[in-house]
């Protein structure tokens, strides 16, 4: 076997000293043993000069090869592997400032409005949404909020006063201020980085897609590649081994594979949960796609003919952290408050479902958070789940507020996934200097 080269570990380059050697013995073979092959040799120049180009085209070589695989190609290569399987880059989501303004406040009331409200823009198709809640009163009817485009939409850049105002759709079913009581929405600066396209995610969504169709995989797949959707969890009660059945592991695979056979005629349907993103509302709302026809749409091109998809939207767990945080002198406690709060936010968002909520896990983002010496009387908090949502497996029952012993973590159920507010009511972090 060629030391280099394609090789079973990947592509090994020729290094140009070895290239220089193996042109050196190339020319005593032709010239003679003792041709003038010193630095200075006209000979030896030429030599060198081949080389370098010989070397070029060695690396040339090891870009090809690399280029053929998700994982390891780049640029345009990549692109190219996008087009083989029909998934183009994402552009990001444009970033900017929105002004949000309510009209006929009622005096004393105070009206909360979450992130993920959707704003429109006076161009057709792209659409906004806010990314911080803000609260809003006669005192004070006017704030800004962060704000991003929808990813997956047209969410690019837009010039100042686009956004013309809040969806129609979502004040009157989602927000229910009352009659006579009107908001108004338009960015002061134009919203920037919405140019850009995704690189390392694009490779993770390559890496991910199955190359089969008609298969829970691929349909798995398809819906977590929709924008927006965080985890997908499916059950085919019919199309997987039922290690409960008293005959498993007692039978031949190639007679009966299946605890049950479908019975020709009828309807067969399998379950999908998902969860997603807050700001994307579930079923279509106003101009926002709702999660649950997009997710719909996607399956629809991989399921197998006569099989339909009963898409349930999963249980959105909100998690909170009492505890009380103790300090080194010098350090500002609200900016250790919310440095805490940002790395609970990113470590909770990375779960999936049915993914417990480790008291270990939280203890870690809170200590080493910089000035932090100590952490006392830490509890995990969560809120009870949606009702009459789908169940696979044993979900804890739960009627109100739970609040976990010392030490104790919080159990998910395999529909569940947690969710962690910055803002969130049950949250009581408490920092305090030593």
């Amino acid at each position: 076997m060629a030391d280099y080269g394609i090789r079973p570990e990947g592509f090994a380059i020729k290094p140009l000293d070895v290239i220089l050697e193996e042109s050196a013995a190339r020319a005593r073979a032709i010239f003679g043993e003792d041709v003038d092959l010193t630095e200075t040799s006209p000979l030896r120049k030429i030599i060198e000069v081949v080389a370098a180009e010989d070397g070029e085209i060695w690396k040339a070589q090891e870009d090809l090869y690399y280029a053929q695989f998700a994982a390891t190609s780049s640029g345009d290569a990549l692109d190219l592997i996008g087009m083989e399987l029909g998934i183009a880059r994402r552009r990001k989501p444009a970033l900017g400032r929105v002004r949000l303004t309510i009209d006929g406040a009622v005096e004393g009331r105070r009206y909360g409005l979450p992130a993920g409200v959707p704003l429109v823009t006076n161009r057709p198709g792209q659409l906004f949404h806010t990314l911080r809640p803000v609260v809003l009163t006669k005192a004070a009817p006017a704030a800004e909020a962060d704000a991003a485009g929808f990813e997956g939409l047209d969410g690019g850049n837009i010039p100042a006063s686009a956004i013309v105002g809040v969806d129609a759709a979502y004040v009157e079913c989602s927000l229910q201020f009352g009659a006579g009581v009107s908001l108004a929405a338009t960015n002061p600066e134009p919203f920037k980085e919405g140019d850009k396209e995704e690189d390392e995610t694009y490779r993770t969504r390559l890496i991910g897609v199955p190359r089969s169709l008609w298969t829970l995989e691929s349909v798995r797949r398809a819906a977590a590649d929709v924008a927006g959707v965080t985890d997908v969890l499916l059950s085919d009660p019919l199309g997987g081994v039922d290690v409960t059945q008293s005959v498993f592991n007692e039978f031949a695979f190639t007679e009966r594979p299946f605890s049950s056979e479908r019975r020709f005629g009828e309807l067969y349907f399998f379950d999908v949960v998902v969860a997603h993103e807050p700001h994307w509302p579930w079923r279509t709302l106003g101009q926002v796609p709702g999660i649950q026809d997009r997710v719909r749409e996607a399956i629809d091109r991989v399921r197998p003919v006569g099989i339909f998809p009963n898409i349930v939207q999963a249980d959105h767990i909100e998690v909170a952290v009492k505890a009380r945080v103790v300090i080194e002198p010098g350090y500002n406690p609200d900016v250790v408050l919310a440095s805490t709060r940002q790395r609970l936010l990113g470590d909770i968002g990375a779960l999936k479902l049915g993914g417990d909520l480790l008291y270990s896990q939280v203890m870690r983002a809170v200590v080493e958070q910089p000035g932090v010496v100590d952490v006392q009387n830490l509890r995990l908090r969560r809120c009870p789940p949606g009702f009459g949502r789908i169940s696979f497996g044993r979900v804890q029952h739960q009627a109100e507020l739970i609040e976990a012993g010392p030490g104790e973590n919080l159990t998910l159920g395999p529909t569940e996934i947690a969710v962690f507010a910055l803002d969130g009511e049950l949250n009581d972090l408490e920092v305090v200097r030593r």
